[in-house]
């Protein structure tokens, strides 16, 4: 089980939220711009940054997901936390991993294996390989938690406070894209059962880290690491794109409902609907019609044009009257 939380005092002001049944208490207000917690924020910026503008993620963002790669994406996180955890696991009494050890509430590959079971059957473990944009990730993480353990601080940083954030928009993005069960099926990554407020939790974590002692120079190999780590989950990020261009599957599209592809078959691109809506963006009638064409084509357009005319009749009567 991990620690009990502890009581961070300070003259500020405190919030105080329940947390897997013990008292968290989080000074809101004490932070300091040499804290760890703040360091890596203002140092990690911009890997932040264009992590989130690769494109498979804004794919991801807009609802543009193919099973196969949300299933590899799935099983390259895997590979990843498995690593990460076994490392933790074995430094877990090292001064600088101590603080931040919570395995109840934070390890991943359990769930994850829940998930390939669930997209690959019972057996999954033999449907699955580390694959080429993951093993330099997989490899890092072995190596600094042999030589160097007090780097685990910047990949837990890194996997762990980013699921608890941004990874809760992707949860439900995934599951109504791909229609997965209510129920939390193929999702399991996504649910921390172990953490009452995610809010409260990140206050705690970081809170830890910024209790660490470490030298200047050791917060900005931490600081450098974790850049390193951004890096590596763009690499992975890029390994789906590719692969993604290679696999002719349906994409649950929020806007359209049919896949790039799918439209394409016939290589017009008069046909595709993108094309056209960036030429009606630059003042082409010619494509603004045909836009609205394929439009009307489509049912939820016709649904919404549907309740668009009748809005109008209505405050037109209103108008009148």
């Amino acid at each position: 089980t991990s620690k009990m939380e502890p009581q961070v005092k300070s003259e500020s002001k405190f919030t105080s939220e329940k947390n897997g049944g013990a008292s968290i208490v989080v000074d809101d207000e004490a932070l300091s711009p040499t804290d760890l917690s703040e360091m890596l924020a203002e140092g990690t910026k911009e890997s932040h940054d264009r992590a989130e503008n690769c494109q498979f993620v804004k794919d991801f963002l807009r609802g543009r997901i193919q099973r196969e790669l949300f299933k590899r994406g799935t099983a390259a996180l895997y590979f990843v936390y498995s690593a990460l955890e076994e490392e933790i696991e074995k430094n877990k009494d090292h001064p600088h991993i101590a603080p931040i050890y919570f395995p109840t509430e934070l390890h991943r590959h359990e769930a994850l294996a829940r998930d390939l079971e669930y997209f690959y059957g019972e057996d999954w473990e033999s449907q699955i390989s580390l694959s080429a944009g993951t093993k330099p990730y997989v490899d890092r993480i072995h190596e600094v938690g042999e030589k160097d353990p007090v780097l685990l601080v910047a990949h837990s940083y890194t996997r762990y406070m980013g699921d608890l954030s941004g990874g809760q928009i992707l949860k439900k993005v995934a599951q109504r894209a791909l229609k997965l069960p209510p129920t939390g099926e193929g999702l399991n990554f996504y649910y921390f059962e172990g953490i009452h407020s995610h809010k409260s939790f990140k206050q705690l974590y970081r809170s830890r880290m910024n209790e660490l002692e470490l030298q200047t120079d050791t917060k900005e190999r931490i600081i450098d690491e974790s850049n390193r780590a951004f890096g590596f989950n763009m690499m992975v990020f890029t390994e789906l794109e590719e692969t993604g261009k290679m696999i002719k599957e349906e994409v649950q599209d929020v806007g359209f409902g049919h896949s790039h592809a799918e439209i394409m078959q016939g290589g017009d691109i008069n046909k595709c609907p993108y094309y056209a809506a960036k030429m009606a963006a630059n003042g082409n009638p010619t494509y603004a019609c045909h836009l609205a064409m394929m439009l009307l084509r489509h049912p939820p357009c016709q649904v919404a044009l549907a309740a668009w005319v009748a809005a109008l009749a209505v405050f037109t009567a209103c108008y009148l009257l």
